[in-house]
């Protein structure tokens, strides 16, 4: 196994791939360091496999050959945030989201909406405006093999990336989701580091 500073200190950027297409209901133009760019592993990993690094606000996915696409996010704001191990256990396009429990309770006048007799009472549909965009992977634990609750998913804001923002998922620019959507296949390894700084932040992830 290795450690998140071993990952970290294995990753060089190389090359910038350009943004796919712009689904943004915003005139906030997408910094071009947000672009998705190809960048090269000296620490071996696996291909193809999903690797989040909040502090560097971060998601690689892994190619043969050392070599890695990094993506810019938006991740879960304090202690919101979830490090671990999980696989990807379901796909969707233009996702359906209803607030966790949690969320609810956190917030009970945000989500007004999804109470009995609201109109999202069964559910947000899925659309432009749906808080997951328009592609969402579902991250499973991989102890008991259910939905965590926590997504990899689209957003049609990006001023949201590069910052602490969701309820613990981690978020890119619709487009962009588009594109690593296609590439990740059910299954998938996904591991999230700890933020730096919040408990074993350099312990090894099993």
């Amino acid at each position: 196994m290795f450690t998140k500073r071993q990952f970290l200190a294995g990753l060089a950027a190389s090359t910038m791939l350009p943004s796919i297409g712009n689904t943004h209901k915003d005139d906030y133009v997408l910094p071009e360091e947000f672009f998705p760019r190809e960048v090269r592993l000296k620490t071996k990993l696996e291909p193809g496999e999903l690797h989040v690094d909040p502090g560097g606000y971060a998601l690689y996915w892994t190619l043969p050959k050392r070599k890695a696409l990094r993506y810019t996010i938006g991740i879960g704001r304090g202690n919101l945030y979830h490090p671990g191990e999980f696989y990807v256990g379901a796909k969707r396009e233009w996702p359906s989201w209803r607030p966790t429990a949690d969320m609810m309770e956190r917030s009970p006048n945000s989500y007004a909406d999804f109470l009995e007799g609201g109109r999202f009472e069964n559910g947000q549909p899925g659309g432009e405006h749906n808080p997951l965009g328009a592609r969402a992977l579902y991250l499973y634990t991989v102890t008991s093999r259910r939905d965590s609750y926590l997504r990899i998913h689209g957003t049609n804001a990006p001023r949201t990336i590069g910052i602490e923002v969701s309820n613990g998922c981690a978020r890119l620019v619709n487009d962009q989701v588009a594109q690593l959507y296609a590439q990740v296949p059910i299954g998938t390894r996904v591991v999230m580091y700890p933020k730096p700084g919040a408990g074993p932040a350099h312990k090894e992830i099993h």
